[in-house]
C-alpha cells in the first residue's frame, strides 16, 4: 500500500535512513539496551546526515521539508531496524512544531540550529506522578518573579528525559483557572533547580531513555515561555493530532514488520510433517491479521495525506492512534503465539516486539481517552 503514498524522493530518503541505521545504530543497539539509553553521539551523526529537523526551515539548519511523509519514512525505518531506543520521532514529530510555530525569531535562532545538528536533544514533559491524560489536573507550578519564572513540581515517564538539553514543561501559571491556566516553558540543561531523577526501568523499549524530572525553585528566564501564557492547553491540543499520527505510523510499521517475520516463520517452521502455516487455523489467523494490517495502512496513508493538506481532524487522529496501536498489540500477541516457545525467547524479534508494543496504547493518550474524544465528536 505504500506506493499509493510515497514518491521516488521518499524512496531515496528511505534508502538513506536504512543505510544510516544499518551502519550507525543496529550494531550498537543491544549494548544500548543493556545501558538503558543510546550513545549521545548517535544524535550528532543523525543531525549530520540530515535526519533531524526535517521540517525546520533551512536557514536554521533543517531540511525545509513541510511534508510529513519524510517523518513517517524515518519512523518506519527505525521500527523495521529494531532500533527502539532512538528518540528521533519525539524530537522531530512532537517537539519540533512547538519550536517552529510558537516561538519568537530570537528563540528560533537560539534553539533550532542545535536541534537540527543533534547537539541539542529535546523532550516534552506533561505527565506527573498523579496526573496522566488529565492535563488540567497538573500540579507543577510556575510563578512569575520579575524576569523569571520559578518552577516547582515533578514530571515522570519523560522520553529523552535523561539526555534532554531542552524540555518543554507543561506548567500551571494560573492555579485557579484549570485548563485555562496552563503554559509551556522551555527548561534548559544546567538551569538552577532543574534535577534529573532516576532512569525508569520499563518492561520494553529498554534503550529508550525515560526519566523522572524535578523542579525545585527552578529559575527560568521569562523569555523561555513558548507561545502565550495561559494558552498552553490550546497549544497542546493543536499539536496532539500530529503526535498521535506519529504513534500510528510506528504502530502500523511495527505490525507490518511483525507479520512479515511471522509469515516467513510459518512457511519454514514444521510441525507434524508440514509447515505450520499450512494448518487451517494458522492460515486463517494470518489471513485475518494481514487484512487488518492492510486496512490500518490504508487509513494511516489517508491520515498522512490529510495532515499534509492541513485537514487532519482531532477525531481522525484519535481514531488512527487507538485503532492502530490496539492492532499492533493484537498482531504481536498472535504472532508470538504462532512462534510457540521460541516466541518467549528474547533472541527472537517477535518477543521484543511484543514487549515494545504494549506501551503504544498508553502514551500519547490512552485508548480510552481516544474513544472519549471520538465519542464527543459524535455529539455524545
Amino acid at each position: 500500500m505504500e506506493q499509493h503514498l510515497y514518491e521516488p524522493v521518499h524512496a531515496e530518503f528511505r534508502a538513506l535512513c536504512r543505510e544510516f541505521l544499518a551502519r550507525e545504530a543496529v550494531p550498537h543497539h543491544t549494548e544500548w539496551e543493556k545501558a538503558g539509553l543510546v550513545d549521545r553521539e548517535i544524535w550528532r551523526k543523525a543531525g549530520k546526515t540530515g535526519l533531524l529537523g526535517l521540517d525546520v526551515d533551512e536557514e536554521y539548519g533543517g531540511g525545509g521539508q513541510r511534508d510529513f511523509r519524510f517523518n513517517a519514512v524515518l519512523v518506519e525505518e527505525i521500527i523495521r531496524a529494531g532500533c527502539s531506543g532512538l528518540g528521533f520521532g519525539l524530537h522531530n514529530d512532537v517537539v519540533a512544531p512547538y519550536l517552529t510555530e510558537l516561538t519568537s525569531e530570537d528563540q528560533r535562532k537560539r534553539w533550532l540550529p542545535a536541534f537540527c545538528s543533534g547537539d541539542m536533544i529535546t523532550a516534552i514533559a506533561m505527565s506527573e506522578p498523579g496526573t496522566g491524560s488529565d492535563l488540567a489536573g497538573i500540579r507543577t507550578m510556575a510563578v512569575r518573579d520579575g524576569d523569571v519564572y520559578v518552577l516547582n513540581g515533578q514530571k515522570t515517564f519523560i522520553t529523552n528525559g535523561e539526555h534532554a538539553d531542552l524540555v518543554i514543561v507543561v506548567v500551571k501559571t494560573a492555579a485557579d483557572q484549570g485548563a485555562h491556566g496552563v503554559s509551556l516553558i522551555a527548561v534548559e540543561r544546567g538551569m538552577p533547580g532543574f534535577i534529573r531523577g532516576r532512569r525508569l526501568e520499563k518492561i520494553g523499549l529498554k534503550a529508550n531513555d525515560t526519566a523522572e524530572l524535578f523542579f525545585d525553585d527552578c529559575r527560568v528566564p521569562a523569555d523561555n515561555l513558548i507561545g502565550t501564557e495561559n494558552h498552553g492547553f490550546y497549544h497542546l491540543m493543536g499539536n496532539l493530532p500530529r503526535e498521535r499520527l506519529g504513534i500510528a505510523v510506528a504502530a502500523v510499521a511495527a505490525a507490518e514488520a511483525i507479520l512479515e517475520l511471522t509469515l516467513e516463520y510459518a512457511r519454514t517452521r514444521e510441525a507434524f510433517g508440514r509447515p505450520i502455516g499450512q494448518f487451517q487455523h494458522n492460515r486463517f489467523l494470518l489471513a485475518e491479521l494481514d487484512t487488518e494490517v492492510t486496512i490500518a495502512r490504508t487509513f494511516l496513508n489517508h491520515c498522512i495525506n490529510e495532515f499534509n493538506a492541513g485537514r487532519l481532524s482531532i477525531t481522525d487522529a484519535a481514531k488512527a492512534k487507538w485503532w492502530t496501536t490496539e492492532l499492533q498489540n493484537k498482531v504481536a500477541d498472535r504472532c508470538l503465539q504462532l512462534h510457540g516457545g521460541y516466541g518467549y525467547m528474547l533472541e527472537y524479534p517477535v518477543a521484543k516486539a511484543w514487549l515494545n508494543s504494549r506501551v503504544q496504547t498508553i502514551y500519547g493518550g490512552t485508548t480510552e481517552i481516544m474513544k472519549e474524544i471520538i465519542g464527543r465528536g459524535l455529539g455524545l
